[in-house]
């Protein structure tokens, strides 16, 4: 790895993103929020596709940690039964994200399948940056996970991981989602 004549050793809140067609994008940035609470980090976020009553192992054990995370969703896009409530969620649940992320009370904030909405199209991906340029303190630590992470998002952030799906039981095996693996 290179670094510039002028890199530093500054800190600053870092802009993470988890794409790719592989498992482990949101287990990973739930990691991060593991990681955070054993440094007594403020954490939270927003869920813009799992259902508003979600109850999955992370919920269960997030809510134990005293960490808020807000499932906004419908369900996933591929299951929507009305794609424009779906739709609607997510720019609602982008106008609640940007309210908790302007106010200053998290050291890390999770957009979870917040690439989704961007590809679709519901929100203008230069929109979203240019508000997150403006808006976003300078120390948060912003992690953002889906598949189809749009080029400009990719450019934007600090810190880029693409999960490649190689092996997957389901595919290979017909083998369904596991309690306490998948959910």
């Amino acid at each position: 790895m290179t670094h510039t004549a002028d890199c530093r050793s500054d800190r600053k809140g870092l802009v993470i993103v988890h794409t790719g067609d592989g498992k482990g994008k949101t287990t990973a940035a739930l990691g991060l929020f593991l990681r955070a609470w054993g440094r007594d980090m403020r954490s939270g976020g927003i869920q813009f596709l799992k259902h508003e009553n979600a109850n999955y192992g992370e919920h269960r054990a997030i809510r134990r940690m005293g960490i808020e995370l807000t499932p906004m969703g419908d369900g996933f896009t591929w299951t929507s039964r009305d794609i424009d409530e779906t739709q609607d969620r997510a720019i609602h649940g982008w106008e609640i994200a940007k309210q908790k992320i302007a106010d200053g009370q998290y050291d890390l904030f999770l957009l979870d399948e917040f690439t989704y909405p961007l590809h679709y199209g519901w929100l203008d991906t230069t929109t979203v940056l240019a508000w997150l340029r403006d808006n976003k303190p300078p120390m948060l630590h912003l992690v953002i996970t889906g598949r189809y992470a749009p080029q400009a998002l990719i450019d934007f952030a600090d810190l880029v991981t693409e999960m490649k799906q190689i092996k997957h039981p389901w595919s290979d095996q017909g083998i369904k989602a596991q309690k306490g693996v998948e959910f």
